[in-house]
């Protein structure tokens, strides 16, 4: 006999009052005493999300609390088989479980999710924010690589890709930033994963991305010339850059200082020294504004 696949639920508890109002009060409460914070600009209508790192169950409270706390809709996926469990299963869906089948018998399901997605977006037109959530690990344990499927998700969906963390250090869940995939998926998921190697997760040693430490202090114009040279989507002059950046007067020095920060790289050709953001760079730049 076939296995009968799981179907998505529409109506999740983010659709309810005990929602809006109980657990609403629950997780300020909770937020305030604990000192955590939340990620002050959640974006609108509806992405495909990102939790990393990911290396225990008590990142998807933290995130369910931030959602909950920014009248966010989250769905997320969750092997298929937790699904099945009675009483657990039922409980997950009304959640906002997407049951993912991980065997060879589960490839349409992806065109299952884009469907649902696609039904979804409609609501997100009419100004709900609705998020679906995806673990790019796939498990808690050690991983040397990330699962692609979020990113073609969102390139088959034409969505953006939020960027969501539960950095265990500062204290602090949420979105932190809205990203465009270019097409480029290499590119797109090395910048992507450059900016989690800052975030601290519970258990660090089981991250992935490994994580390196807090994200180097750098000022205003610095700041700036990250934002220009990656608005520029390549190698940029000096001039370029600071024509771009608006900085006065830009120094080889402060551009020196970059690269040692590990945040850009110099290159000569033809005569014509260039410079180009690194991996670092482009992480760095996702976490200096919510937008692109």
């Amino acid at each position: 006999m076939a296995k009968q696949s799981l179907c998505i639920r529409e109506k999740t508890i983010f659709d309810g009052i005990f929602t809006k109002y109980f657990l609403k009060s629950l997780f300020a409460l909770w937020f305030k005493l604990a000192g955590w914070k939340v990620c002050k600009f959640p974006p609108e209508g509806a992405g495909v999300a990102i939790a990393a790192p990911h290396t225990s169950n008590w990142d998807f409270i933290y995130a369910l609390g931030a959602a909950i706390l920014q009248d966010v809709k989250i769905y997320f996926s969750i092997k298929d088989s937790l699904c099945k469990v009675p009483l657990l299963g039922r409980w997950l869906m009304w959640l906002g479980a997407i049951p993912i089948d991980r065997s060879s018998k589960g490839v349409g399901q992806v065109q299952q999710i884009k469907k649902f997605i696609e039904s979804q977006k409609k609501q997100s037109e009419n100004g709900k924010r609705i998020f679906f959530l995806f673990t790019p690990e796939g498990t808690r344990g050690l991983v040397n690589k990330w699962k692609a499927g979020f990113y073609h998700i969102a390139q088959g969906c034409e969505l953006p890709i939020f960027l969501a963390k539960v950095d265990y250090l500062n204290k602090e869940t949420g979105v932190f930033h809205t990203f465009q995939p270019t097409g480029n998926k290499k590119e797109d998921i090395s910048a992507i994963q450059a900016s989690y190697e800052s975030i601290q997760g519970k258990y660090p040693k089981l991250q992935f991305p490994h994580y390196i430490g807090r994200l180097p202090t750098i000022s205003d114009s610095e700041a700036a010339i990250i934002r220009a040279l990656y608005s520029l989507k390549g190698v940029a002059t000096k001039m370029e850059i600071g024509t771009k950046a608006k900085v006065a007067e830009l120094s080889s020095t402060m551009l020196t200082l970059l690269i040692e920060k590990g945040l850009l790289e110099k290159s000569n050709t033809n005569n014509t020294t260039t410079y180009q953001l690194t991996f670092a760079g482009k992480g760095y730049c996702l976490h200096l504004s919510p937008m692109p």
